[in-house]
């Protein structure tokens, strides 16, 4: 058997976003469904950003019928001067160039669900086609890309009075496993992103089947536990929103009749489906308070009674919701929270904080 050399040659370098179209799985988790969706959230996550930031609250997603998606919101547009280091508009290479966003400095964004940078760029390198519309100093820029390579550089093709971002794109068929979007999956996530951002209104319309929703909370993540409860309350809601050092929490809970938990996660806005850290602190602190208030208050027959995390949880509902300004995530899809220093933080604040509401 003759053997084959290995040198240099074949060692491949893949640029730009090519790698990304390459190993889309890296940066999106998988090219079925879940990934699809990936591309919708990752260009909304950027507008709730700037919402965050207290630069925008509309956002409206609009899937047509010609299979392409259009995110607008009202924030600061991206910026379009060129770039000092990279000798082009600022937004193509937001676009373009992998790690490039605002999201690294703290002084555009305290906090961010967007922390890893590859999120617009990842979107426009797995799409046939994307177009760039940016209305920001009185003018609209445009820009057009297909499968992430400029058709020609950012152009100002108007006047505008207003402000804002709005991008169209085409999810490239031969990468995906289904280009289908599913309403049900949207319209749950946009809901979510409303309860949590009680400031902020998102419109979502489908116009394959002439449906529409807007999703604004104005009560919160307490509505948000309030709404979630299918069973006989047996508390009312109850809230604690407060920052701690540089994080801020929101913590909303009340119990019912069921026999079942009933829990959500979430840090900067990105579902931690598998939980992490400020997860476990709210239960640590949760237990801790309801513990303590029994054997203040029980007979003696009754703190006898061990009471464990499982029946502080029975019956529970329960959001988390915190804002940490470098969190430390397992995986680009950030479904688990890993910042160590988060679980004591939390669980001092739901202890201290409930402790004093039993009083």
């Amino acid at each position: 058997m003759e053997k084959k050399n290995y040198g240099a040659s074949n060692i491949k370098v893949l640029k730009g976003l090519e790698a990304v179209r390459k190993r889309p799985g890296m940066y999106i988790g998988d090219t079925n469904i879940n990934g699809l969706h990936h591309l919708i959230y990752e260009v909304v996550d950027n507008s709730i950003d700037e919402s965050m930031a207290g630069h925008c609250d509309k956002i409206s997603v609009e899937i047509t019928t010609e299979g392409s998606v259009i995110i607008s919101d009202n924030g600061r547009g991206i910026p379009v001067d060129i770039h000092p280091t990279e000798n082009i508009s600022a937004a193509t290479v937001v676009l373009t160039v992998l790690h490039a966003g605002g999201k690294f400095d703290k002084d555009t964004y305290k906090v961010s669900g967007g922390l890893h940078g590859v999120g617009v760029s990842v979107v426009n390198a797995l799409s046939k086609k994307l177009i760039l519309k940016i209305d920001r100093d009185k003018k609209r820029y445009f820009q057009e890309f297909e499968m992430g390579i400029p058709k020609a550089p950012l152009e100002e093709i108007g006047v505008s009075k207003k402000t804002g971002t709005t991008i169209e794109f085409w999810p490239d068929d031969t990468i995906f496993e289904t280009v289908e979007f599913q309403y049900d999956i949207l319209a749950k996530r946009f809901k979510e992103l409303a309860y949590l951002n009680p400031k902020i209104t998102i419109t979502f319309k489908d116009n394959r089947v002439g449906k529409e929703e807007t999703f604004h909370f104005e009560g919160g993540i307490r509505q948000f536990v309030e709404d979630l409860n299918k069973q006989d309350a047996i508390t009312k809601s109850i809230e604690v929103s407060e920052k701690i050092e540089d994080i801020e929490v929101d913590l909303a809970l009340m119990y019912n009749t069921s026999y079942h938990e009933t829990f959500y996660s979430f840090v900067n806005n990105i579902k931690t489906i598998e939980g992490g850290t400020h997860e476990s602190g709210f239960r640590a602190g949760l237990t801790r308070a309801i513990v303590k208030y029994i054997n203040s208050n029980a007979n003696q027959r009754e703190k006898d009674v061990k009471v464990t995390g499982d029946d502080v949880r029975e019956g529970l509902i329960a959001i988390v919701s915190v804002r940490v300004p470098e969190p430390q995530f397992e995986g680009q899809t950030k479904s688990k929270l890993g910042s160590s220093y988060v679980k004591p933080l939390v669980q001092k604040l739901t202890n201290e904080k409930l402790s004093k509401y039993f009083e």
